[in-house]
């Protein structure tokens, strides 16, 4: 949703109307195209500038974007590793390997 929204702000900066059709597709396209991105750090503004470039929004309004893509990427990468290391938890529980040494979380 961040990179859609993103590509739509940059959008609306430089006057560009869209009709809800095209953000309907742009979420769409956005979605197929982030897929392997959540361990890159930094990799959404490369979808964000392809997204742009493939809706003929100008580019050059990721600048826009870079002081506080820092900050959000940071926030994205930890709720990824938080949520692998749950899911790997949970597995290891449910086929029997965690060892919790009696201890309490």
């Amino acid at each position: 949703m961040y990179m859609t929204f993103a590509a739509i702000f940059i959008a609306q900066i430089y006057g560009i109307d869209m009709t809800i059709g095209q953000q309907i597709t742009m979420l769409l396209v956005v979605m197929l195209t982030s897929k392997g991105i959540a361990g890159v750090p930094r990799a959404s503004l490369v979808i964000i500038v392809a997204t742009c470039t493939m809706f003929g929004i100008p580019p050059e309004g990721i600048a826009l974007i870079l002081p506080i893509d820092h900050f959000c990427d940071m926030g994205r990468s930890m709720t990824n590793v938080l949520g692998n290391a749950l899911a790997t938890s949970a597995v290891s529980k449910w086929e029997g390997q965690l060892d919790n040494h009696g201890g309490e979380l």
